[in-house]
C-alpha cells in the first residue's frame, strides 16, 4: 500500500508537555527597552536573519516575555490578538476554529512553520489551529502578512507565522506547568533543555489537554432546541455536548551549531456536531474528529566562503484523520458515517545566501516536494488502513450495498526555484526583488514575484512598500472531497441523495493572489512604537463551493443526485484594509511598570461571481479594535485586562443577493493576574478569566450550520508554573 506511516512518535513517549518561565525571565522583561523588542531578528521574512526594520514586509514579532504575560496559551490565542484577524471559535468540526487574515479566511491560506519547517497540513488542506499548537517551546513567534509564496511556496497566501524555539545550548532547564478551570479544562505541559560537554544539546516538551466545555444548551436554550430529527423525536434527544481535547510532543537535537533534527506532533479532537444545530446533528461524545500531525526534519548549516553560506533542509510530514472518526448528521441520513483524510509530503530544499558585497545580498533555493492524499467520507464503516483505497469494497451509506464508493487519492510533486535580491542603495533606502518558479506535476508552471523597498528618510521612521504574489494550488481536499448519502425512493425505483451531497471536481484550477501593501512604522521614542499597514488583495480564479447544481443522474449510476455541490473557480475577490497598532512601556513609579499595546482594523472587499454578482467577503468585520496592557509590580505580581471590540461580521450565508447575513459585533473583557516568586522565589501562579462578564456572543458561521455560532460563556483557569 502507498500510505507511510511514521512512528517516530514512540521514541518520545515518555515526554509530557511545558510552558512556563521563571521569576528572572521576568526580571529581565523589565530591562528590556521596546528597542530591544522591535529589533528582535527575525528569519521569516527573507529567509536570514535580520531586524524588523530591513524588512519591507509588515512583521510582527512576539516574545517568550510577552506570550506569557499576555497569556498566549497556544496558537489560537495570539491570532485571536492579531490585528487584521478574524477569529471565530468552534464553528467548524473539520479545522474547528475558523478564522481570516486580512481578509483571506481559512486555515489553508497561512503558512504554519516551527524553527522554518512546514508543520501544518501536508498537502495544503485545512487543519486545526486551537490548543493543539500550545506555546510552551516558543522563544518567539513571528507573522508575516500578505503574500510570501515567492519565497515559501503555495500555501503562503495570506502569510507566514513560524514558531521560533531555543538551542538547548542556550537556555538549558526545565519547568512544568499544571492548570485546571470549571467545565472540566486541565492541561499539563513540560518542557527540558539538557546539554553536554560534546557539544550535544537536547530540547523536548510536551503538553495534553483537555476540557469539556460548557453546556451550550444551557447558556442558549433557544439555539439548542430538543427537536425531532433522524427519526427520534425531540423527547428523547441527547443532551448537547461539545468536549475537546489535544496534546503535542516536541524534541530538537543540536549537534553543534551546523546540525540539527527534530520532531514534532500535534493532536486535535472534537465532536463532528461542531457548529451543527440540533436539527441536523446528534450531539454524541463518540461521534469525533481527530486530527493527528506528524514531523520530522533535519538541517545542515555550512559555510562554504567567508560571503558564501547555505543550509540543506529535509523533511517529512503526514497529517492523518482517526478512521474511527465518525459523524450523525443529516448528510449521513443520521446513521454514523465515517471519514477517513490522509495527507503526506517530503521535502529536499537546499538554500544559499551569498553576501556579494556590503549593500547586496542574494538568496536562493532549489527544492523538490513529493505529495501523496487520501480523501474519504461518507463510509458506511472505518477505512482499512491495510487496503489501498481502491480496494476498499465499501458502499454509500444507507444503499444495501448497491452503490460502490469510488475513494479518491492522488500522488503529485513540485519542483521549485527562488532568488531574492536585496540591495541598500543608501543608509536610507533599500529594495528587495525576488522571484519564485514552481513545476507542479498536476497544474504545470507558476512564477511568484515578491518586490519591495523600504525608506526611512529619518532615525526610526519608516516607510514600506511590498507588492506580492501567490498562487495556490486546489488542495486535495477541494479537488477529491466529497460526502452524502442516498435513501430509496418507491416511485422511481432508484436511490436519491440528500440536498446537501457534494461531487469532487478534478477541473479545478488554481487561485492567483496579488497583494500591494504601504507600512508606516514611527518610534516616537525608546519606550513608544506606531504602525500603520494599508493593503489591497486580489484574488482570481477564487475556489469556493459552488450553488446547487440541476439534479444530476449520471454522476453516480443507479442513483439520482438531489441538488449537489462542488468546489468551484467562482470569479475574484477584491479586498482592502487598514491595519493602526500601538505599543508602549511605562514605568509608574513605586515598583510599577507595563505595557499597553493595541489594534484598530478597518477591512472592505468583494467577492464577484462569474456572472458578474458581488457579494461581501465572508467571515470578516468591518471594525475590528482589541486592546490590552500588563501592570506589573517589581517581578512580583502582575495584572493583565484585555479587551476585543468585534462589529458585525459578514458570514458565508447570502441573504438576498448581493447581500451578505451579518453576525452581531460583540465586546469581550478577558483578565489574567499573575503572582510570581511563589515556592522559594521560582514559581508562578496565573488566574486566567475569559469573557469577565459573561457576555453572551456569537461568531459568525456558514452555510449549513449555524449562521451565528454561540461562543463560551464566562471560564476561568488556575495555573501553577514551576521551573526546576
Amino acid at each position: 500500500m502507498k500510505v507511510r506511516y511514521l512512528t517516530l512518535s514512540c521514541l518520545f513517549a515518555f515526554a509530557f508537555p511545558a510552558w512556563a518561565i521563571d521569576s528572572a525571565d521576568l526580571s529581565r522583561l523589565l530591562d528590556l527597552s521596546l528597542e530591544d523588542l522591535i529589533n528582535t531578528p527575525v528569519i521569516t521574512a527573507s529567509r536570514q536573519a535580520e531586524t524588523r526594520s530591513q524588512t519591507p514586509a509588515h512583521i510582527m514579532v512576539i516574545t517568550r516575555e510577552q506570550i506569557r504575560q499576555r497569556r498566549y496559551r497556544n496558537l489560537a490565542d495570539l491570532m485571536e490578538d492579531l490585528p487584521g484577524v478574524d477569529f471565530m471559535r468552534g464553528t467548524k468540526s473539520s479545522a474547528y476554529n475558523n478564522f481570516s487574515v486580512q481578509g483571506y479566511a481559512g486555515s489553508n491560506k497561512v503558512l504554519v512553520m516551527l524553527d522554518g519547517v512546514r508543520v501544518g497540513h501536508p498537502a495544503g488542506g485545512t487543519f486545526p489551529i486551537a490548543e493543539n499548537f500550545s506555546l510552551y517551546p516558543a522563544k518567539q513567534v513571528e507573522i508575516l502578512f500578505g503574500p510570501a509564496a515567492a519565497l515559501y511556496g503555495a500555501d503562503a497566501v495570506a502569510g507566514v507565522i513560524n514558531i521560533i524555539t531555543d538551542k538547548a545550548a542556550d537556555a538549558p532547564g526545565a519547568s512544568i506547568t499544571l492548570s485546571g478551570g470549571n467545565f472540566g479544562s486541565r492541561e499539563a505541559s513540560i518542557n527540558a533543555s539538557v546539554r553536554n560537554e560534546r557539544n550535544l544539546a537536547l530540547s523536548m516538551g510536551g503538553h495534553i489537554q483537555k476540557s469539556d466545555r460548557a453546556p451550550l444548551d444551557k447558556y442558549f436554550p433557544a439555539d439548542f432546541p430538543k427537536v425531532d430529527a433522524g427519526g427520534t423525536l425531540a423527547a428523547d434527544r441527547e443532551d448537547y455536548v461539545g468536549d475537546i481535547s489535544s496534546h503535542s510532543l516536541f524534541a530538537r537535537l543540536d549537534v553543534g551549531d551546523d546540525l540539527t533534527f527534530g520532531y514534532y506532533r500535534n493532536q486535535f479532537r472534537s465532536l463532528t456536531s461542531t457548529g451543527d444545530t440540533s436539527a441536523t446533528a446528534f450531539y454524541r461524545e463518540d461521534a469525533i474528529w481527530d486530527t493527528t500531525t506528524d514531523t520530522i526534519y533535519g538541517k545542515y548549516r555550512f559555510q562554504l566562503t567567508p560571503r558564501l553560506s547555505g543550509e540543506l533542509v529535509l523533511d517529512y510530514s503526514q497529517q492523518e484523520i482517526d478512521p474511527e472518526s465518525n459523524y450523525v448528521n443529516i448528510y449521513s441520513g443520521f446513521i454514523p458515517g465515517y471519514s477517513y483524510v490522509h495527507g503526506e509530503r517530503l521535502n529536499i530544499e537546499q538554500n544559499l545566501n551569498w553576501k556579494i558585497d556590503d549593500r547586496h545580498r542574494l538568496l536562493a533555493g532549489l527544492g523538490f516536494q513529493d505529495y501523496y492524499a487520501i480523501e474519504a467520507s461518507s463510509l458506511p464503516s472505518p477505512y482499512n488502513n491495510d487496503l489501498d483505497p481502491a480496494a476498499q469494497n465499501l458502499f454509500y451509506l444507507n444503499t444495501s450495498d448497491t452503490l460502490p464508493i469510488n475513494i479518491n487519492d492522488a500522488s503529485f510533486h513540485n519542483y521549485s526555484f527562488y532568488t531574492q535580491l536585496q540591495s541598500e542603495w543608501s543608509p536610507q533606502f533599500s529594495t528587495m526583488a525576488g522571484i519564485r518558479h514552481d513545476r507542479q506535476s498536476e497544474y504545470g508552471n507558476s512564477t511568484n514575484a515578491r518586490l519591495g523597498a523600504v525608506w526611512h528618510p529619518k532615525p526610526k521612521h519608516y516607510f514600506k512598500l511590498l507588492y506580492g504574489e501567490a498562487f495556490r494550488a486546489p488542495s486535495p481536499e477541494e479537488s477529491l472531497g466529497s460526502f452524502g448519502s442516498f435513501t430509496w425512493d418507491t416511485v422511481s425505483n432508484t436511490y436519491k441523495s440528500n440536498s446537501g451531497f457534494r461531487l469532487p471536481n478534478f477541473d479545478l484550477t488554481p487561485e492567483e493572489a496579488k497583494t500591494f501593501s504601504l507600512t508606516w512604522d514611527w518610534r516616537l521614542r525608546p519606550e513608544l512604537n506606531l504602525v500603520a499597514n494599508a493593503y489591497h488583495s486580489r484574488i482570481e480564479n477564487l475556489i469556493i463551493t459552488g450553488p446547487k447544481m440541476a439534479n444530476d443522474t449520471t454522476s453516480i449510476p443507479g442513483a439520482t443526485l438531489i441538488g449537489p455541490r462542488m468546489k468551484i473557480n467562482a470569479g475574484k475577490e477584491e479586498h482592502t484594509g487598514l491595519d493602526l497598532m500601538a505599543q508602549y512601556r511605562f514605568q509608574l513609579g513605586q515598583g510599577w511598570s507595563g505595557d499597553l499595546w493595541g489594534s484598530a482594523s478597518w477591512i472592505k472587499g468583494t467577492i464577484t461571481s462569474a456572472n458578474g454578482t458581488e457579494f461581501d467577503i465572508p467571515f470578516a468585520a468591518e471594525h475590528k479594535l482589541k486592546l490590552g496592557t500588563t501592570f506589573r509590580y517589581r517581578d512580583q505580581f502582575s495584572i493583565t485586562p484585555r479587551v476585543l471590540w468585534i462589529g458585525d461580521t459578514s458570514n458565508d450565508v447570502r441573504l438576498t443577493a448581493p447581500n451578505r447575513m451579518m453576525t452581531k459585533g460583540y465586546t469581550i473583557t478577558d483578565l489574567h493576574i499573575g503572582w510570581h516568586k511563589l515556592l522559594n522565589g521560582k514559581a508562578s501562579a496565573w488566574l486566567d478569566i475569559n469573557n469577565l462578564f459573561d457576555k453572551h456572543y456569537y461568531t459568525a458561521a456558514g452555510a449549513g450550520t449555524f449562521v451565528d455560532m454561540p461562543q463560551q460563556p464566562r471560564t476561568w483557569t488556575l495555573s501553577l508554573e514551576y521551573p526546576f
